[in-house]
């Protein structure tokens, strides 16, 4: 089971710490938990009853300056159940990847997103944390992915 700290080496878009309203549908149910960070791909749900990984389903994200929410499609990518967050800084909930219809649904998603970083963070931290962002994928780009260990052969 992959946790928050894992999923950060891998993350393409940075993430701000925002707390949003979100409500979604699990079965015959209607929940509403809070968003612990957003970012152009995807978001973190804080909840104790995350849904399966794997799991698509629709949510609508509510930011208060906004006349409506946002309607989303996201997949469950990764869970952190509470027993695992015990005695430590992370929180229960799910990882959510952003699920787009098109390439102009992503750019007004990404748009969006953006816009609402800047709003909750302020320009000039959310530039630093864009440029932060861009400089490990540079890194991690000239470097290549850590090669992975090799299973020893057994000797009889």
């Amino acid at each position: 089971m992959a946790n928050e700290s894992d999923s950060s080496e891998r993350r393409i878009h940075p993430r701000g710490p925002i707390e949003l309203k979100v409500e979604y549908k699990r079965v015959n149910t209607f929940f509403a938990d809070f968003t612990r960070n957003i970012s152009k791909g995807g978001t973190f749900i804080k909840t104790s009853k995350p849904l399966a990984i794997g799991t698509e389903f629709l949510f609508l994200l509510y930011v208060p300056a906004w006349d409506k929410p946002l309607e989303l499609k996201g997949s469950v990518q990764w869970v952190v159940h509470a027993e695992q967050a015990q005695g430590t800084d992370e929180a229960p909930g799910m990882g959510i990847e952003f699920i787009y219809d098109s390439s102009d649904h992503k750019k007004d998603v990404h748009g969006k997103v953006e816009q609402l970083m800047i709003e909750s963070l302020g320009y000039h931290l959310y530039s630093r944390l864009t440029q932060h962002t861009q400089a490990q994928e540079a890194d991690y780009k000239k470097r290549g992915p850590e090669p992975t260990a090799q299973p020893e052969e057994s000797k009889e």
